[in-house]
């Protein structure tokens, strides 16, 4: 991973976008790999990949509060 600051960006009815030096780890702490110095986390909770987006929001008719 580079050196980019950290930096979340919610995307209205999808995912957060994650970019930057960032390590992921699963809730027994074990590192989740990332192959993309950008990666769309899920926000649904319908994602077959989590904790990545694999696009089942738009599908689910997934909303965000404005």
């Amino acid at each position: 991973m580079s050196d980019e600051a950290p930096s979340i960006t919610p995307y209205p009815d999808g995912p957060l976008l994650l970019r930057g030096n960032v390590e992921l780890l699963t809730s027994d702490g074990e590192r989740i790999e990332r192959r993309r110095r950008t990666v769309a986390l899920c926000r649904c909770g319908l994602s077959a990949i989590k904790p990545f987006c694999d696009g089942t929001h738009k599908a689910a008719g997934f909303r965000t509060e404005d």
